[in-house]
């Protein structure tokens, strides 16, 4: 059986510890997102949902499915999703002021601005209304349909809370409401192993994000979850 791990060049070098990771434990090849060669299983972490459907087309098992990739790569499409099917969200293509203002396929907060001014208004990304409990969100990792880990991350000097760009991050319980929510959109997207993000309004989760390709850097840093291990079993089930 041969397995691909599709990473962009600058990706892979940044995440090498899972590159090593998914080579170690499956014998993975690392390749880079234009490659269209054999494979009969490809983990897809390069966020590019074109790579899914060349290799779905063709009978292969990608992890995560295409579908699932297309709709979490694309912010807005990802708000509406969840809008219509009765999730709650901050409010988008919001004319306000202040609102967050954030590209349709960014990740890790890259790109994501506070506005106060209606001039900086752009109708090519997302726009935002701001929740309530700034620098403060909840990441929750999903393995197979199931709730794996959470946490939560909290800046006292942005209202991004990234742990990435050095927000800090501690376990979190959730509450029944809070799992019940999970449960839900999980439900409704069909992924294998992602990330679902929340902000708090009010005190509430709110839906935020899907992270396709999710890191797990807060994992290892505060627990003694080894959810790359977890992954590569549940890959392994496949074979």
């Amino acid at each position: 059986m041969k397995t691909v791990l599709v990473y962009s060049e600058a990706e892979a070098q940044r995440n090498a510890f899972a590159v090593r990771k998914f080579r170690n434990e499956l014998g993975a090849e690392p390749v880079t997102p234009d490659y269209r060669g054999a494979a009969d299983f490809v983990i897809n972490r390069s966020n590019d949902f074109k790579v899914a459907e060349f290799y779905e087309a063709r009978g292969v098992r990608v992890f995560n499915p295409s579908a699932f990739s297309r709709l979490a790569n694309d912010k807005q499409a990802a708000y509406d999703f969840m809008e219509n099917n009765g999730i709650q969200i901050m409010p988008t293509r919001y004319t306000g002021v202040p609102f967050v203002k954030k590209p349709r396929d960014g990740h890790g907060g890259r790109g994501v601005v506070m506005c106060r001014s209606t001039d900086e208004y752009d109708g090519s990304m997302v726009c935002q209304k701001p929740a309530s409990d700034l620098g403060r969100d909840l990441r929750v990792w999903i393995l197979g349909g199931k709730i794996r880990a959470a946490m939560l991350r909290v800046s006292n000097t942005d209202f991004r809370s990234n742990f990435c760009l050095g927000g800090e991050a501690v376990p979190y319980e959730l509450s029944s409401g809070e799992t019940a929510l999970i449960n839900k959109i999980t439900a409704l997207v069909k992924g294998d192993y992602y990330g679902i993000d929340f902000v708090f309004d009010g005190g509430k989760a709110v839906f935020n994000e899907l992270e396709d390709a999710v890191g797990a850097r807060m994992l290892y840093a505060k627990t003694d979850i080894d959810i790359l291990g977890e992954y590569c079993d549940y890959i392994r089930s496949f074979f």
